[in-house]
């Protein structure tokens, strides 16, 4: 298979590279720079991308757009001072790599969307599919209008797929630091910590539902798995280096948790707080 990734030497992009090049597939890396020799585990293709190019595409079998324009470190908030551009980047630049794949006859898409799209739900709802976005951040209001443009391109030979997915957690690429870098710095030192709870997801679990998603039928699926309340995952820092200084206290309001029924129909099966475990000595 031929695929064409966008953002694939971020955070979570680098997690799907990882595994199309696992997987033996033909990997095209959409990017503004080459990656450095070394970043991934065998050779790449490289070519030139920057949200808001049309890039010809022709012979690709799926493209994954990963790609966001962002202050680094923020997604929710990653606007900074510039809302406009921000706009622009990222829902115009998808928007022109959505119709240049359909012109290209690429015939199908993955867009990773995000959990933020459902926003003004009461806390502890259980967000579903079928629920209708009210997103509350330019985040996520710019993922859900991106939904919708995409789901206009729709037809017999463009099939749109979007993953709605939480935090993704796991190891970050050779000389990048991972999503909890400085909160664990900040532990380290002794400094306050906001009580806080939220989801997650590992970056290879994620990788494997994209996986199940190039052959399933298009459409929007959640993607979640834990639920995890900074003081337990402190607690688990604490235990492995020493650090005595206590977790801040558990967060008191519930968490609105996505329900995952419908990938894990598919045989999706993510690795839960094992995985976290078993993860955290690389995070360290």
């Amino acid at each position: 298979m031929k695929l064409a990734i966008t953002g694939g030497a971020g955070l979570v992009g680098r997690f799907l590279m990882e595994e199309a090049l696992a997987a033996g597939d033909d990997v095209i890396l959409l990017s503004r720079l080459a990656p450095a020799p070394g970043f991934f585990p065998a050779p790449v293709t490289h070519r030139p991308f920057a949200l808001g190019d049309r890039p010809d595409l022709s012979g690709v079998d799926v493209v994954i757009h990963c790609a966001f324009s962002h202050i680094p470190g923020r997604y929710r908030g990653g606007e900074g001072d510039d809302p406009d551009g921000f706009t622009r980047a990222n829902l115009d630049g998808s928007i022109a790599l959505f119709e240049a794949a359909k012109a290209s006859g690429v015939p199908r898409l993955l867009f990773l969307s995000t959990r933020a799209v459902y926003g003004s739900y009461p806390d502890g709802t259980v967000l579903t599919e079928d629920m209708a976005p009210r997103p509350l951040t330019l985040y996520g209001e710019v993922k859900w209008l991106a939904e919708q443009a995409l789901a206009g391109l729709a037809g017999p030979d463009f099939a749109p797929t979007v993953l709605r997915a939480t935090g993704v957690y796991g190891p970050a690429g050779p000389g990048q630091p991972h999503k909890w870098a400085n909160l664990f710095a900040d532990f380290a030192a002794g400094r306050p910590i906001a009580p806080r709870a939220g989801t997650e997801v590992h970056g290879e679990d994620l990788a494997a539902a994209v996986r199940i998603l190039l052959s399933a039928a298009p459409g929007t699926y959640n993607l979640s798995d834990i639920l995890l309340d900074r003081h337990d995952l402190l607690a688990l820092v604490a235990a492995h280096t020493g650090i005595t200084t206590p977790p801040p206290p558990r967060a008191d309001a519930p968490v609105s948790q996505m329900q995952t029924d419908r990938i894990r129909a598919l045989g999706w099966r993510p690795g839960g707080m094992d995985k976290l475990r078993a993860t955290l000595p690389a995070l360290l």
